[in-house]
């Protein structure tokens, strides 16, 4: 079937934003249905005039968000599982979620810690000459002169204000910066005052645990990143590793398990990279209202570093039940130093907070949040964003193209690097992850492969490593070309 849209009046949308979004209203009105095959990329240019690259632009976030599937050889076709009769239909506002693209934001989350070498790996460890386990960010990518301007600025003209005593939630220019930061570049629609500010995200999961209550049960990502296991297990709060695959976390052992609270980051899950799809999305979103007690835990770690295609709409802006609790932080598009992070409360979980939890204090100085609002206020997190972006593209590349040249190169296969501040590699070898680890580690590079992140026991994920590149610099990974030039087949 030919899709015909009029492309003249796109309210000044890119063409490729607005063919996306007409085939994407066309999937889940139903107009196309599940299997359907849809027009190559050729025939459907050729029909609505316009280039093969808009339509493959377009295609292409249709797949990154599963609303498409590409068959090798056979063409697109419509995703199974969008449209459900049990989903709670997505509000018409919501489905325009994407607005002006952002160029987006992060653990909302949390730093994520690398483990050193033990064993006979730490014994024989050369130097570190590139560290491809450490989650941090490079000094010298922070505005340190813009920071210090705002920061004398603050003093100068708040310097009353920064002595009077914060609200529980946190100083209200900087809750209104969040919400129409959100707005402009995620389409969520928030009200300043279900915003909570809080000092990493360490401390919000501590108030989630007492808000929700200590008797509820987590699901989690199996593989998944282990601070909220590790705070889980010292709150004494049950959880359950629930197994991944293709489309996300998997609902049928979600179902099975006894769990009323998952824990899931959909835009870009770590350590995997992978994309929750629309229709697991949907799928969630029936999971939390079929029963009362329900919410889903949206962590949006790093999703301003997106690649390819748009940022993924959150589950947050679809959420017509208040089952959605939205998280994110400032420790990925700034640094971990700033300490800021905030929870999006659904309304009846506000209510709940205000009863229960409304005497905790703030824990982030005033000074930092006036900072950071005008911060976002005045363009600057958005510019520091697309310039970062740009950076990180270029040491991705390179770090790639490198690890392209080494004598492993034909053993190397590069996964799920079109988001995020890392991506997989999969070596084909027989050897332990622990012995390649090892054997990295005496040249010098740091490894961390995948199965460290399970909870619980899965097959399918050895001899695949984590490469995090956010802490490298151009000339540091210039310099440990050498090391990766140098490294020994891994038969």
């Amino acid at each position: 079937m030919l899709l015909t849209y009029s492309l003249s009046d796109r309210n000044g949308l890119p063409l490729y934003e607005y063919l996306y979004r007409c085939i994407r209203s066309d999937i889940l009105s139903g107009r196309l249905t599940a299997g359907e095959q849809m027009p190559s990329k050729r025939l459907l240019a050729a029909h609505l005039k316009i280039s093969v690259v808009t339509v493959e632009t377009a295609y292409a976030q249709l797949i990154a968000e599963g609303y498409l599937n590409s068959v090798e050889k056979r063409g697109y076709f419509v995703a199974d599982g969008i449209v459900s009769k049990n989903a709670a239909p997505a509000p018409a506002a919501a489905l325009h979620s994407l607005g002006k693209a952002p160029q987006k934001l992060q653990p909302g989350s949390v730093p994520r810690s690398a483990p050193s070498l033990t064993g006979e790996a730490a014994d024989t460890a050369a130097p570190c000459l590139l560290d491809l386990t450490a989650n941090e960010i490079a000094s010298d990518r922070f505005p340190f002169s813009v920071w210090s301007r705002l920061m004398r600025n603050v003093i100068s003209e708040r310097h009353t204000r920064l002595l009077e005593r914060i609200p529980g939630m946190g100083v209200y220019e900087l809750r209104k910066a969040i919400a129409d930061y959100l707005y402009e570049l995620r389409g969520m629609t928030v009200e300043p005052e279900q915003i909570l500010i809080g000092a990493g995200t360490e401390y919000l999961y501590q108030l989630l645990i007492q808000l929700l209550g200590r008797d509820s049960v987590y699901a989690m990502e199996n593989p998944g990143y282990r601070k909220p296991q590790q705070i889980y297990e010292a709150h004494r709060v049950r959880y359950r590793p629930i197994k991944m695959d293709e489309q996300g976390i998997s609902m049928r052992l979600l179902r099975e398990s006894d769990a009323n609270i998952v824990h899931i980051s959909p835009a870009h899950h770590y350590p995997t990279g992978t994309v929750m799809s629309i229709g697991r999305r949907r799928e969630l979103l029936a999971w939390a209202a079929e029963q009362p007690g329900r919410y889903i835990l949206e962590d949006e770690y790093d999703s301003e570093f997106r690649f390819s295609g748009k940022p993924i709409p959150p589950l947050f802006s679809v959420d017509t039940q208040g089952c959605v609790v939205y998280m994110n932080t400032f420790s990925k598009c700034i640094s971990p130093s700033i300490r800021i992070s905030y929870l999006i409360l659904p309304q009846p979980l506000l209510a709940r907070f205000e009863e229960t939890l409304s005497f905790y204090s703030c824990t982030v100085p005033s000074f930092e949040q006036y900072t950071l609002a005008r911060f976002i206020e005045d363009g600057y997190l958005l510019k520091h964003i697309n310039r970062t972006k740009n950076q990180y593209r270029l040491v991705r590349d390179e770090l790639i193209a490198l690890m392209e040249q080494s004598p492993i190169a034909p053993r190397i296969h590069i996964r799920e690097e079109d988001a995020g501040l890392h991506f997989l590699m999969q070596l084909d070898t027989e050897r332990p992850d622990a012995e390649i680890q090892a054997l990295a580690g005496r040249l010098g590079v740091r490894l961390q492969p995948l199965s460290d992140f399970l909870f619980a026991p899965e097959s399918g994920y050895e001899h695949t490593f984590v490469v995090n590149y956010s802490s490298l610099s151009r000339e540091g990974i210039k310099k440990a070309g050498e090391v990766l030039l140098s490294l020994p087949e891994f038969a």
